[in-house]
């Protein structure tokens, strides 16, 4: 995949010069097999960081060298896919990529929605939990007063987890109305971190139901390589297809990946998301073609 490339190239770039290492537009154009203007671009990329240069080296600063552990290197490399987040200001990437980083994000499987629109209380959200400051909003047309832990992007949607009532609950980013952060510190506790970071999305909340998905052979690999569903289980195998069983919390989790794998998917159970599924398409049909 070109992103994980990308990905792949950044990491290895800040990591040497994490290192100390002094780097040119030459050597790595020819390291990575790629033209100086990629590289050149990748560079640009890197504004959070105090990037000195001398003649046609580049090196980070004395000051920075070493001070990027391995999960903030990998962690850029996820900041590198605009595409995952919305339109991070540089001032607000700068800020927060440091040994805090960890405590914002978790990304599970690679994807992405549309929430540039949502930058704002995306960066006030991801504000509040690395200053582990208890928030308000709207949710369902409830009002939640929860203390935020972790944004998490599972099969491309996002979700905030957070402690409400002394129970971790999850809440679909997008719904989240009316963002009020309060001056009010919390302490976060390390064992619900520990529980957020180890368990699968659909663990974050109380309902779940059962899902089993009927899949062309021909998109075996992907799923199975890629682990796109979590908690799969391989239910049934011919050598047409491959049926599997998962278990989701909210419908949008597995319908945005079924719509990316039409023709090769179809849901089997429960036979009113498949309907559901099925009136989406209906309607973007009935709208886009005449």
């Amino acid at each position: 995949m070109e992103h994980d490339k990308l990905a792949t190239r950044l990491s290895l770039i800040i990591y040497k010069l994490n290192q100390g290492e002094r780097l040119t537009i030459e050597s790595l154009a020819n390291e990575f097999g790629v033209s100086k203007r990629t590289i050149e671009r990748d560079i640009a990329r890197f504004s959070y960081f105090d990037i000195k240069k001398e003649g046609k080296e580049f090196f980070l600063d004395e000051l920075a060298v070493g001070k990027l552990n391995f999960d903030d290197i990998k962690n850029f490399a996820i900041f590198s896919g605009k595409s995952l987040f919305p339109s991070l200001t540089n001032q607000f990437l700068k800020d927060i990529l440091n040994d805090k980083i960890n405590r914002a994000y978790m990304v599970q499987n690679s994807g992405f929605e549309d929430i540039q629109e949502k930058q704002q209380l995306f960066e006030n959200l991801s504000t509040a939990i690395i200053e582990e400051k208890t928030i308000s909003f709207f949710y369902n047309d409830k009002k939640r007063v929860v203390n935020p832990y972790k944004l998490i992007n599972t099969n491309g949607i996002w979700y905030l987890s957070a402690l409400e009532n002394n129970t971790i609950k999850t809440y679909t980013f997008s719904k989240i109305k009316s963002l009020k952060i309060s001056s009010d510190k919390f302490v976060v506790d390390k064992n619900i971190l520990k529980e957020i970071e180890k368990s699968e999305i659909n663990f974050l909340s109380k309902e779940s139901k059962e899902v089993h998905l009927k899949i062309q052979n021909s998109a075996k690999e992907y799923f199975l390589r890629k682990k796109v569903l979590s908690n799969m289980k391989i239910i049934d195998n011919t050598d047409e297809y491959f049926v599997v069983s998962t278990n989701v919390s909210f419908d949008d989790e597995i319908l945005n990946i079924v719509k990316q794998w039409i023709p090769y998917i179809e849901i089997l159970k429960p036979v009113e998301l498949q309907e559901k599924l099925e009136d989406v398409l209906k309607k973007y049909l009935d709208k886009n073609i005449k």
